[in-house]
């Protein structure tokens, strides 16, 4: 059932021993929205852990810093920023359909949990969790959740630098300021410091860049080998598929992820192009500026088909 903050605060209180859901390969948002749900939930007297199927990256370290798990048998389930239950990864496969609150900002959310609050206006999922914690009298935005909401709404509009952004974005990072966020060490962290394995990785991504259409679609991939050759993990993989989308004159920016099985791929676009329509012919989805999907086979099975989608969405465009 779909319902609104007011509705979503009485389930929450309904709740007890709650699990909190992050979605695979996580990113600021995700834990961000994450963590500062637990934190609230802490505030009301409720006990709750956050899982993800990748654990925590260390450059969020700083999101658990108050945080304590506790080991509980789960009477709900709370999954937050994740669109459709394929996201939740192997290890949290045993949530599949025991899903009972879902709150989210993809407009292409599946709806499969019992009860989903979905606002695809909001920039990121943290902005939805501010108000949450509004919605409780018995909750106050503490520096830890400040800086868990201010870590949501900085990453998932690259600083504020993408066109998902608006003015709401920007009050909630106002209050955030207020509340004592610490925004000079969450943007440094987040989009100046780079490991020596993410600069070789980037290095690699460049190197295979791509131009389609009149270079107005830039493609890259990264492989197994190179992440084996730059020593580069999954987490600092955040903000690579952006890369392709930097370089002048490209609308639409293509990145080929290789998996098992095939290949995740990364759009990113500009207002010309609607990347969360592109990825939804493929089973995907995501935003109208960045959206994803994923295709079975080879590498050149793999880009034939998504650049066949994305040319036929750039002639239409002209």
């Amino acid at each position: 059932m779909e319902i609104n903050v007011q509705q979503c605060c009485e389930i929450l209180k309904e709740m007890d021993d709650i699990v909190i859901l992050s979605h695979r390969n996580p990113d600021g948002d995700t834990l961000g929205s994450a963590f500062a749900l637990h934190y609230i939930l802490d505030q009301l007297g409720k006990r709750s852990r956050v899982e993800c199927h990748d654990g925590f990256p260390k450059q969020y370290s700083y999101l658990l810093l108050d945080y304590k798990p506790e080991d509980f048998e789960p009477k709900a389930v709370v999954a937050v920023d994740i669109a459709d239950e394929q996201l939740f990864g192997e290890n949290l496969e045993k949530y599949r359909g025991k899903v009972d609150l879902c709150i989210d900002h993809h407009g292409s959310n599946k709806h499969y949990a019992k009860n989903w609050l979905v606002r695809d206006t909001a920039a990121a999922c943290c902005e939805i969790i501010e108000d949450i914690c509004y919605g409780f009298e018995e909750a106050e935005i503490t520096k830890i959740i400040a800086d868990c909401i201010y870590t949501g709404v900085s990453t998932d509009t690259g600083c504020f630098r993408y066109s998902n952004t608006t003015g709401h974005t920007h009050a909630v990072a106002g209050r955030m300021f207020k509340a004592g966020c610490d925004f000079v060490m969450i943007n440094r962290a987040m989009f100046e410091v780079k490991s020596f394995s993410r600069i070789a990785i980037e290095r690699e991504v460049l190197n295979s860049l791509e131009l389609y259409f009149e270079n107005r679609c830039a493609l890259v991939c990264i492989t197994k080998e190179m992440l084996e050759r730059t020593g580069a993990e999954e987490a600092e993989l955040e903000g690579v598929a952006a890369m392709p989308r930097e370089v002048e004159g490209v609308l639409v920016g293509i990145t080929l992820r290789q998996r098992d099985n095939g290949y995740k791929i990364s759009l990113r676009s500009g207002d010309e192009v609607d990347a969360s329509v592109l990825c939804g012919k493929l089973g995907g989805g995501g935003h109208r500026c960045a959206a994803g999907c994923f295709i079975e086979g080879d590498f050149e099975t793999a880009k034939k088909t998504i650049l066949k989608i994305v040319g036929e969405a750039l002639e239409a465009e002209e």
